[in-house]
């Protein structure tokens, strides 16, 4: 299949080498001249704008920071919708709020466009391996049409509901792992300086009810103080905020959600926006004045 691919970052370019390696031939556009080598060094086709990728591809892709990101890509001028005709697809597969989710598809279906919402869990390294959770909102029979193509970048594939509802999962996703970062970063403070070691914290409880993914993707680069970005804070800020926003539209309370965001303005404030959202560990390192390495 013919795939436009809008947004070669950390995670889009090795998304799309993933559609290339499947057999499938990417069209891709990015600002990052660096991106779009590494794209054609990997065997795909490189577009002068978002316009040119969706006349290229039977469908298109946008993998991009958040919802401004993707109206521009998709209504400005030479962007995305410029070059659809009747008929084809955009997935959007960025992280951003459901609500914009839900306007862009119902600007898009005017041009009789389908529209997937259909962000991703995982990080850089399973966006490298192929291996991210993709969490859709949309139509069915649009799903099962290009569930295949999703498949090649990931390890799991659902859909969730409508419109919107991909981007809601996500968003639960992230108040979900900013909390366990946050309560693994606490328990191993109290460890240390109470004098036990938190890596044998880690090694007696991981196989427990406290035990989860997170705490075992994260509690080494905690131990290590290798803070190198997969998911960047400033990142987790943004899903935050939508997180919030949301749960403020549906008069949800979401207080540890808030104060996970809190703990992450103050590392912003320290200048680690771009580290790994692991350095919540900082924090706790911050206001205990002691290092957990």
């Amino acid at each position: 299949m013919k795939i436009g691919f809008v947004g070669l970052g950390i995670m889009g370019k090795p998304m799309a080498i993933n559609l290339i390696k499947a057999g499938h031939e990417v069209y891709g556009f990015d600002f990052n001249q660096s991106s779009l080598d590494a794209l054609t060094a990997a065997g795909g086709h490189t577009v002068a704008s978002g316009k040119d990728a969706a006349q290229k591809g039977d469908i298109v892709i946008t993998m991009l920071p958040n919802s401004p990101h993707v109206k521009a890509a998709l209504f400005n001028e030479n962007g995305i919708a410029e070059g659809l005709s009747a008929g084809q697809t955009v997935i959007d597969m960025s992280s951003i709020s459901p609500v914009a989710s839900k306007e862009f598809h119902d600007k898009l279906k005017e041009l009789s466009v389908s529209f997937l919402d259909a962000p991703v869990s995982g990080g850089e390294p399973k966006a490298i391996d192929g291996t991210i959770a993709v969490m859709v909102g949309g139509d069915e029979s649009v799903f099962e049409q290009y569930k295949d193509v999703l498949q090649a970048m990931a390890s799991s594939v659902t859909l969730v509901g409508e419109v919107g509802a991909g981007n809601l999962t996500k968003l639960a996703n992230q108040m979900i792992v900013a909390v366990n970062i946050a309560a693994i970063s606490e328990a191993y403070s109290l460890a240390k300086k109470a004098g036990v070691n938190p890596s044998r914290v880690y090694e007696a409880i991981r196989g427990g009810l406290a035990g989860s993914t997170v705490m075992d993707q994260k509690s080494q680069k905690i131990f290590d103080g290798d803070f190198t970005p997969g998911f960047r804070i400033d990142l987790h800020i943004k899903d935050l905020q939508n997180a919030l926003d949301a749960s403020h539209s549906y008069n949800v309370s979401t207080p540890f959600t808030a104060q996970a965001m809190e703990i992450l303005q103050v590392l912003k404030a320290h200048d680690y926006g771009s580290d790994d959202h692991s350095a919540i560990a900082r924090y706790y390192e911050l206001v205990n004045g002691q290092k957990l390495q």
